[in-house]
């Protein structure tokens, strides 16, 4: 049973007998149990022989365009909703928070919030606030709170509605996401921010998007380009600095992510319940490819370090 109302205008719609998430921006997506049901989002995860999940909000729901009051309002809302669903089964999940990122004081007081009351391991954030990248000065207040906190900030692609030159073959997706990630990403390096925020941990959805696979024009950029000279250093000495999920859909990219940035910036990723979701770490991994060092680190250690897990449990 759904109750209530959801803020800015979404709808949940029947479509062949099944309910199905309505933006009114354009974008729709089924809701599966498996997005807020305990029992069938364990099942999934057994079925893909996972221990410990870590649960965010479906990106589209980060709900950028509300009104400032509105945002912290529906937000407070979600992060209690994931902490209950972590209290319900907290030794096979781990809750990350969401934040109003259109309201940065509001968004470092409820990543203190979500953290020292509700538990939870981080937040999930988009790649940019409806237009605002995350390299504006005006949103680096939350970058530092979560610097300070200790906490990672998982980095997603963000849209809800149409987008130029990419409706068609679901190309948003398919294309849209790697390229947003590997543009804020790039804005990270390029601006400075991650010389200024030494201590900050991001992680990167979907192998890092684009960003790994052509870091070598941010770099040659770097060397002839006036306006791409602010970072300290070359941009692929950064590509260390972020973490980095396994969901490249593609065994041989993703070993070639880890030869780039080492076994130790690689966790495993999964995008369920979507349909752009991948299978378990052994459909994603080459493990005759692997040492097992490294499967350990990308199965497991990783997580662990990042979020604040038990060690040595979860295999």
């Amino acid at each position: 049973m759904h109750r209530g109302t959801a803020p800015d205008g979404i709808t949940i719609e029947t479509v062949a007998g099944e309910p199905w998430v309505v933006h009114r921006q354009g974008y729709r997506y089924p809701l599966q149990p498996s997005f807020h049901d305990v029992k069938t989002r364990l099942a999934a995860m057994d079925a893909q022989n996972i221990d410990v999940a870590v649960l965010s909000i479906a990106p589209p729901l980060f709900l950028y365009g509300l009104e400032k009051p509105d945002a912290a309002e529906a937000v407070r809302t979600t992060n209690d909703a994931i902490a209950e669903m972590v209290s319900v089964a907290p030794d096979r999940f781990v809750g990350l928070a969401t934040l109003p990122m259109q309201d940065p004081p509001a968004s470092v007081l409820e990543l203190k919030r979500a953290t020292s009351v509700l538990g939870l391991q981080g937040a999930q954030i988009g790649s940019h606030i409806e237009g605002t990248p995350l390299d504006d000065l005006s949103v680096r207040p939350v970058l530092e709170m979560a610097s300070a906190l200790g906490v990672p900030l998982l980095v997603h692609p963000y849209y809800v509605g149409s987008t130029a030159g990419l409706d068609d073959f679901y190309l948003t997706n398919l294309q849209g996401n790697p390229w947003q990630t590997a543009v804020c990403a790039s804005r990270l390096i390029l601006s400075g921010t991650l010389d200024a925020l030494p201590n900050l941990d991001l992680i990167l959805v979907h192998g890092g998007g684009h960003l790994p696979f052509q870091i070598g024009r941010l770099d040659h950029g770097y060397k002839v380009r006036p306006e791409a000279s602010a970072p300290q250093h070359l941009p692929s000495s950064y590509l260390r600095r972020f973490h980095y999920d396994t969901l490249t859909h593609n065994v041989q990219a993703t070993r070639w992510l880890v030869d780039q940035v080492g076994s130790d910036r690689v966790l495993l990723g999964t995008d369920m319940p979507f349909d752009m979701a991948g299978p378990g770490l052994e459909g994603q991994l080459d493990r005759s490819l692997e040492t097992e060092s490294d499967w350990a680190a990308i199965a497991h250690e990783n997580a662990e370090r990042l979020f604040t897990l038990p060690t040595n449990q979860r295999k």
